[in-house]
């Protein structure tokens, strides 16, 4: 399945940072093109998270693309202000691997809002919203970056 290519990309660039390995790939939707990845990188500015990152680096490296035509993968479900940033940013497709209910049960700071709710609440068009793909994968990322923090 194509879901499972970009998500093992974005498995790929998480590992890039093991004491925050959230990572996410932009994808156009028409050509399967990877056009921006991005990887958590907190411990130099809090709100630069894998989404954000690729989302600036989209925009950085394609101006004026079309936003409705991408696809946004992650290995984990976003946080309230990156699922804003995805609405935001008009990408009408987001895929993720871990949900914010694991995360909570691994002991990560709870967030009791999914992106789905988000959406709802939002004026925003709504995002197709793919939830799971390579979720034990994607779950391994996080237990292990729980084991190295002595959790």
């Amino acid at each position: 399945m194509y879901h499972e290519r970009y998500m093992r990309r974005a498995i790929e660039v998480a590992r890039g940072n093991p004491e925050a390995p959230f990572g996410a790939v932009i994808v156009d939707r028409e050509t399967g093109e990877v056009l921006a990845e991005g990887l958590n990188r907190a411990e130099t500015n809090p709100v630069w998270h894998g989404e954000i990152g690729a989302i600036i680096n989209c925009a950085e490296a394609h101006p004026g693309v079309d936003w409705t035509l991408l696809a946004l993968y992650t290995t984990a479900e976003p946080c309230p202000m990156c699922a804003t940033a995805v609405l935001w940013s008009g990408i009408p497709h987001l895929v993720y691997g871990t949900s914010i209910q694991t995360l909570n049960r691994m002991g990560f700071p709870p967030l009791d809002i999914s992106i789905g709710e988000i959406s709802r609440r939002a004026s925003f068009e709504r995002p197709e919203i793919t939830a799971g793909v390579l979720e034990e994968e994607c779950d391994s990322l996080y237990a292990e970056m729980v084991r190295r923090m002595g959790g």
